[in-house]
């Protein structure tokens, strides 16, 4: 029987966008892997697309974003704890992550390409959920910061390196798998790390004998960190000004802290509290004081900050991917949307106008990931010097660039699905307010751009060079593109100095990389419209500014395989 005060029936709805493989629809990303040397990483990322592009992943994601973190300071009998508390969704994310190697498998394997893959597991990853990629991020960049100190690297690495991810709260020696974060950001000081005053004092007979071998080798650290990434990891790089006489004293040093110490106590980091941010909510991010807490250094005295800054150059990498991924997240809800949507009598993704919306979009995220797996090439071949320098100098531009244009592009993408894309029962609302933590984190956009100007300052022809290399191949495939590679180059040592003007230089060159990896591997009505939209013309402006000449629909049918 009819209901007879039934309203409607639900239609002109699109599907949800489950049961898609995020790797088998993604063109781009799968030539960007074969072009770069992670060709042989291929099936395990078809079975991982497969994996993350299921209702039940996206199920997770929500779960753990609308139940996010707590945080336990004391235990039913007044114990100090510090417990941050998570919802199972989260810890079912952070094994399969772990169980996938996103945090381990360049040092455990490490085979040519296989940054490269990494990377474009990391950008897979980046469409599913965001907050749980921080932990497994911090972990991967702690590694070569731990080599740095090879005792603690026997302990440490085995249980790093593991596959087993194992959240239970106890020392490193009795865990399966381990977790490390990063503590460098004081109140005082932000992004300026000089500014620092936390302390390190070596621990004096009287103390070596009260803490027994669980002190050895140890300094007792007094002071705090206005943010302290991963509160529940299993340790942290940190750094604190060395109090002592001689080379290194009043300087900077880092500083691994574990959570545990070898004979079951905690160590004496007080986490005040979690902090309450915009996105990233289903990760713990938190304010700590160290109260007489035990850490071990890492590297040479007073050389805190090159030490956990060779961490925050792979931490800078994954601020690229993460973007990236994201981006090509919103994009593929957005056209799907779109494809599935009639409006005005046909449907949304015929509409020349969103199509050419759509089509913008597309460009800028096949033009992230081309960039942000080159980039990853760089990590592979940094033994090279030109591909280390081109590495320093395409994460400072890339994390600017690419990071900055994440906000705009997720607003454009929720506006695609106009109300539908606003409201919280769909991912573009969560997507659009993880997008400015990469800006942000581990160098903001001003950092990044001075971060471009001392790489590109410290050795100008070398830099100048290792550019022109990159761009020279697809200059040579068309005239308009070779005009505007040499107006760049030529003035490239003029703009050293110009500190007001950096943001535009770095926004040039990794435009100028974009287009010329697009010229050169992108089928060529892709590289033509980058070239029109991007080249010809300033990016500046809303999406959907492409030229007339714009292959919109063969672009849109590549952006969305289904």
């Amino acid at each position: 029987m009819m209901d007879r005060f039934a309203t409607h029936e639900v239609e002109n709805q699109a599907p949800p966008f489950t049961g898609i493989n995020l790797y088998a629809c993604d063109p781009a990303l799968q030539e960007a892997l074969l072009r770069e040397g992670g060709g042989w990483a291929a099936p395990q990322l078809d079975a991982l697309g497969a994996r993350l592009g299921s209702a039940e992943v996206q199920e997770l994601a929500r779960l753990a974003n609308a139940h996010g973190p707590t945080l336990a300071n004391f235990d039913r009998a007044g114990r100090r704890i510090d417990e941050p508390e998570f919802h199972p969704a989260w810890h079912a994310l952070m094994t399969l992550m772990i169980g996938a190697g996103a945090h381990s498998a360049p040092w455990s394997d490490p085979r040519p390409g296989a940054q490269v893959a990494r990377a474009a597991q990391y950008l897979l990853f980046g469409q599913a959920e965001n907050g749980a990629q921080c932990p497994v991020t911090m972990t991967y960049a702690a590694v070569p910061a731990l080599r740095r100190a090879p005792e603690l690297a026997a302990a440490w690495l085995p249980k790093i390196l593991s596959r087993d991810y194992d959240p239970r709260p106890l020392p490193v020696a009795h865990k399966r798998g381990a977790l490390v974060g990063m503590g460098m950001t004081e109140k005082q000081g932000g992004s300026d790390v000089r500014a620092n005053t936390t302390r390190a004092t070596p621990l004096g007979a009287d103390e070596l004998l009260e803490e027994g071998a669980a002190g050895e080798g140890a300094w007792r650290i007094v002071g705090h960190k206005w943010f302290y990434s991963v509160p529940q990891a299993d340790a942290h790089l940190v750094l604190a000004r060395c109090n002592e006489v001689g080379e290194g004293a009043g300087a900077l040093s880092c500083f691994l802290v574990p959570r545990f110490l070898a004979d079951g106590r905690r160590n004496a980091v007080r986490v005040q509290r979690l902090k309450d941010k915009l996105g990233n909510r289903s990760n713990a991010s938190s304010e700590v004081e160290f109260c007489g807490a035990l850490g071990w250094m890492i590297g040479e005295p007073g050389r805190g900050i090159p030490t956990i800054l060779e961490m925050g150059s792979h931490t800078r990498l994954d601020c690229v991917l993460g973007s990236a991924g994201i981006m090509r997240a919103a994009l593929c809800h957005a056209l799907h949307h779109a494809r599935g949507r009639m409006a005005f009598g046909r449907p949304l993704a015929r509409q020349p106008l969103m199509q050419n919306v759509l089509a913008d979009l597309a460009l800028e995220s096949e033009a992230a990931t081309a960039f942000a797996l080159r980039l990853a090439r760089c990590f592979d071949e940094g033994e090279e010097p030109s591909q280390a320098l081109l590495g320093r100098i395409l994460t400072a531009a890339g994390k600017y660039w690419i990071c900055k244009r994440g906000p705009g592009f997720g607003a454009e993408a929720m506006e695609v699905m106009g109300g539908n894309g606003y409201v919280e029962d769909g991912p573009l609302a969560r997507l659009y307010r993880e997008l400015p933590v990469n800006s942000i984190w581990e160098g903001s956009g001003n950092v990044m751009c001075l971060d471009l100007l001392r790489a590109l300052g410290k050795s100008p022809r070398e830099a100048r060079a290792a550019l022109a290399a990159e761009l020279a191949p697809a200059a040579g495939l068309d005239e308009r593109f070779a005009d505007h590679v040499a107006a760049l180059l030529d003035g490239l040592s003029a703009r050293l100095n110009d500190e007001a003007g950096a943001r535009v230089l770095a926004e040039q060159i990794v435009v100028a990389v974009q287009a010329a990896l697009l010229l050169r591997h992108a089928p060529r009505y892709v590289g033509e419209a980058f070239l029109l939209s991007r080249i010809l013309q300033p990016v500046g402006g809303a999406y959907g500014r492409l030229p007339a000449a714009v292959e919109v629909e063969a672009i849109l049918a590549r952006a969305l395989v289904s």
